[in-house]
């Protein structure tokens, strides 16, 4: 990949910068972008360890005429995938990359929709209880879908939003409005939830993160155990959960990405794909 950033930077084979405010140069922007789309795939998948494992075939078209038809629009991306398969490390990086491009970003976890279910907790008197009495967290309807569309929708406007906080700390509490999120030019939203249908239109670009069931089973069980200090029994039971409901309720969107992820990729090899379409939008003749 550092061979086709140096290749790009020092290329002639340049277009001047398109006028974004016209159709024609959006179009032509769009033309271009689908060419070294189809460049980067090709690269990637020739690679030992390639990162993409699947590409949408509508995907480089769709998001194509997203950009001539609603160059306004903030860009949404949407990252999920099963539990413990990589997508906050990627989002991270995602993060991490574009600040350093001196680009503006903003990062939202669908973690902060799950319902308040603090009545419940008190009721069973632990969340262990609970979900062993059949609550099934990781369902559509245990996330405030309709509030995180609307967050959504208005990120995209350019609206700056207050988000909700669930806790984190095993009482269920969920504050309304509690996070300030700033609507950025780009939004990355990483979380399970991302691709449940009353949300997942809302993104330009889709990804769904994907790793071996043994290497999620293995970082799960070391995080709860070791940072979290859940007894191996109780992490065991809880990994039992989210394994089914990942199969139930994540996987069956991994046919709707636009991008299918190595969770287990390479981060610098991916900081660079990154690096290198971060070039090819801003690397005109003339510039």
């Amino acid at each position: 990949m550092q061979l086709l950033i140096g290749k790009e930077l020092s290329s002639n084979d340049k277009i001047y910068k398109p006028d974004f405010s016209s159709k024609s140069g959006r179009e032509l922007l769009a033309f271009y972008l689908q060419t070294k789309f189809k460049q980067i795939f090709l690269y990637d998948k020739k690679q030992p360890t390639p990162i993409i494992n699947n590409v949408n075939p509508n995907f480089i078209d769709r998001f194509s005429k997203r950009l001539i038809n609603n160059p306004a629009r903030r860009l949404l991306i949407g990252v999920t995938g099963e539990s413990a398969s990589g997508k906050s490390t990627i989002c991270h990086e995602i993060k991490n990359v574009i600040e350093q491009l001196s680009m503006p970003v903003t990062v939202l976890s669908t973690d902060n929709y799950f319902n308040d279910i603090s009545a419940l907790i008190n009721k069973y008197g632990t969340f262990d209880n609970l979900r062993d009495n059949g609550y099934d967290v990781d369902a559509p309807t245990s996330f405030q879908l309709d509030t995180l569309r609307a967050d959504l929708e208005d990120l995209s406007d350019g609206l700056d939003i207050k988000a909700p906080m669930y806790l984190p700390n095993g009482t269920g509490v969920s504050m309304p409005k509690a996070i300030d999120i700033p609507s950025q030019k780009i939004i990355v939203v990483e979380g399970i939830a991302t691709m449940y249908d009353a949300v997942k239109d809302e993104f330009d670009i889709k990804i769904y993160v994907e790793t071996e069931n043994e290497l999620r089973k293995s970082r799960f069980m070391t995080r709860a155990v070791e940072e979290r200090n859940q007894s191996i029994e109780n992490a065991q039971k809880h990994w039992n959960y989210i394994a089914n409901a990942g199969e139930k309720y994540v996987k069956p969107f991994r046919k709707e990405a636009d991008l299918v992820i190595n969770g287990n990729s390479d981060l610098k090899y991916f900081a660079q794909m990154l690096e290198y379409i971060y070039d090819i939008t801003n690397n005109y003749a003339g510039s």
